[in-house]
């Protein structure tokens, strides 16, 4: 009897983390026994991936910052390609994180073996001369969005668009009430969520500006609970480091509380204001209002803005071809800015939520079957 595949799969954050932790269990309904290595998050170690390396060690974002840890991610890379290699994989998956994972994909599929990245680069938006890399490193790219494939095939990529695991997973409508119970917040007084990031960096520039517009939001919406999400441990310590000042009228929580504590404190929220990022997305399927805003060290900002070809960013937006929900990058995440824009949101609550609904559908697709089959096409030709 064959052995079981042996899949090498490599998340390079939280929102990989959950992406592969939903993908695993749809691969192992069509391969049964099928076994994952490569660096995991706590999602798929819980589902027996074997990790060679902390995901924390990839959880890093822009130029400037990659700069400063490139000899260590070079290595760490090095030691893959020779250890996957060793193990005789069957097939690579990258989950997101292109600047890490497509060079691992071209060394595999250079050695013939099928390679695959979950979440399209956003070759479309920005560097898009990227494509041509993609071309050469992958087998097939499982698009989350459904605009990207046209682009891909302009270019001649192999890419489907598979929809998002978490529209599958998350209702149309979201209940407060039972999201408040679990947070053992008032049920009867409006929730702020607050949630500024999941890197160490992204926390230390953005979180500063939320706290400094939370005390102004206060002075005019008094009986507010506010709830900020931490990642982990470390988020949190950092976290309740910058709020140190109202510990006592702000709850922090962390992954101790269970998987998905973002999704909580969005679901008890009337309002969210959030780093850009996967939170964005959660926050649209969920239906909450929100303001999505960003800070880069100066340098990467500057260099991206020689880059970047798109003037929108967050995900609604972009899946809305408009400006659905307000965008506060750099000298515009400001406090003031925030409230103002707080105020309008909160003013667009109901037009939001049937917009967003609509955008939710759009990606209801029942993502993780159709991921894991458009990688067994693949595989199952090459075999």
């Amino acid at each position: 009897m064959a052995r079981p595949l042996l899949f090498g799969i490599v998340a390079g954050e939280a929102s990989g983390d959950l992406l592969a932790a939903a993908l695993i269990p749809a691969l192992r309904d069509l391969y049964p026994g099928a076994q994952f290595v490569g660096i995991a998050g706590p999602q798929m170690l819980a589902l027996g991936v074997e990790t060679l390396a902390p995901m924390e060690r990839l959880a890093v974002m822009g130029l400037v910052e990659v700069v400063g840890r490139l000899g260590e991610l070079l290595r760490l890379r090095a030691r893959l390609m020779q250890e996957l290699t060793a193990r005789r994989i069957d097939a690579f998956i990258g989950i997101d994180a292109p600047d890490f994972n497509l060079a691992l994909e071209r060394h595999f599929k250079e050695r013939g073996i099928p390679t695959f990245h979950y979440v399209s680069p956003s070759v479309w938006a920005w560097r898009p001369g990227r494509v041509k890399t993609v071309r050469r490193a992958c087998d097939r790219v499982l698009c989350l969005l459904p605009f990207e494939p046209a682009f891909y095939a302009r270019h001649g990529v192999d890419a489907v668009f598979v929809g998002h695991p978490l529209a599958d997973t998350l209702p149309l409508h979201s209940a407060r009430l039972p999201a408040r119970e679990h947070l053992h917040l008032d049920p009867d007084r409006p929730v702020l969520a607050l949630l500024p990031g999941s890197r160490r960096g992204e926390v230390a520039r953005i979180g500063p500006v939320l706290h400094a517009a939370l005390l102004e939001f206060w002075q005019r919406h008094p009986h507010w609970q506010v709830a900020i999400a931490a990642i982990n441990e470390e988020r949190r310590v950092q976290i309740e480091a910058i709020f140190a000042d109202v510990r006592d009228r702000v709850h922090v929580y962390d992954a101790s509380l269970g998987a998905g504590v973002g999704r909580y404190v969005m679901q008890a929220a009337d309002q969210v204001w959030l780093a850009s990022g996967t939170a964005s997305l959660e926050a649209m399927l969920i239906g909450r209002p929100m303001l999505v805003l960003y800070r880069f060290h100066w340098l990467t900002y500057w260099m991206a803005r020689l880059l970047v070809k798109i003037s929108i960013y967050s995900l609604p937006n972009l899946l809305a071809g408009t400006t659905l929900v307000p965008e506060l990058i750099q000298g515009e995440a400001r406090p003031e800015k925030v409230l103002e824009m707080s105020e309008r949101i909160s003013a667009q609550g109901d037009e939001l939520a049937s917009r967003f609904q609509v955008l939710h559908r759009q990606l209801r697709c029942d993502a993780s079957r159709r991921a894991a089959e458009a990688i067994r096409e693949v595989i199952d030709a090459r075999r």
